[in-house]
């Protein structure tokens, strides 16, 4: 079965539905082959690369008190803890259109899914700046990418049609929020799902896809 999740490495919710997915994935093992996909969409698109701090900016945003943003990341903490990801500190928000121009390289690669795991925990768990060269470089050859070809990849414009026009698919398809993952590019699970909800969706798809 195809599965694509549509997600963007800034949001929290990307990294605790991938986690949720991965553990739905784990439980339903051999049973159903599984084609994962991943796919871009930037939630902060005009972000400059330096960044800016994380509770102005979402304040700003969302319109949200520093209470309010303390609760909802209280919440986001408690539930990736309970699919086993851990957040850091997040203190500030940054640009990932280069990361999503190398998991569009990755992706022919064969080096996807190892690569989109290294840039959320990079960027959620560690506090890393995925517009950084050196970081993307160095998460690359992590994920068993060739770190020189991902040099002159970020080097260059290499993969910034590719990643445009895929964000302008899903966006005509009506994906407004990530994550969004498509089963069998029919059926839509939003949002970060816990682990059961994933393998009910998958299952159900797969019963469908043999009747």
């Amino acid at each position: 079965m195809k599965v694509t999740f549509v997600s963007d490495i800034a949001c929290p919710w990307c990294a605790i539905g991938l986690a949720s997915l991965e553990q739905a994935l784990s439980r339903i093992g051999e049973d159903i082959p599984i084609d994962l996909q991943f796919e871009p969409y930037e939630l902060n698109p005009t972000m400059p690369k330096e960044g800016e701090e994380t509770i102005p900016y979402l304040a700003r945003k969302y319109g949200s008190t520093p209470e309010q943003l303390a609760q909802n990341r209280q919440r986001i903490v408690d539930r990736g803890a309970a699919v086993g990801f851990v957040f850091g500190q997040r203190p500030r928000v940054w640009n990932t259109f280069d990361a999503h121009r190398l998991l569009a390289w990755a992706a022919e690669e064969g080096k996807q899914w190892p690569l989109k795991r290294a840039l959320l925990k990079a960027y959620h768990a560690d506090d890393k700046n995925p517009s950084d060269p050196a970081v993307l470089t160095r998460l690359a050859g992590e994920a068993g990418l060739d770190p020189a070809r991902a040099a002159t990849i970020l080097a260059s414009d290499a993969y910034a049609q590719t990643v445009r026009d895929r964000e302008a698919h899903f966006q005509r398809l009506g994906i407004t929020g990530v994550p969004a993952t498509i089963l069998d590019d029919r059926h839509l699970v939003s949002g970060g799902q816990p682990p059961e909800v994933f393998e009910q969706a998958i299952r159900q798809v797969a019963a469908g896809l043999r009747a």
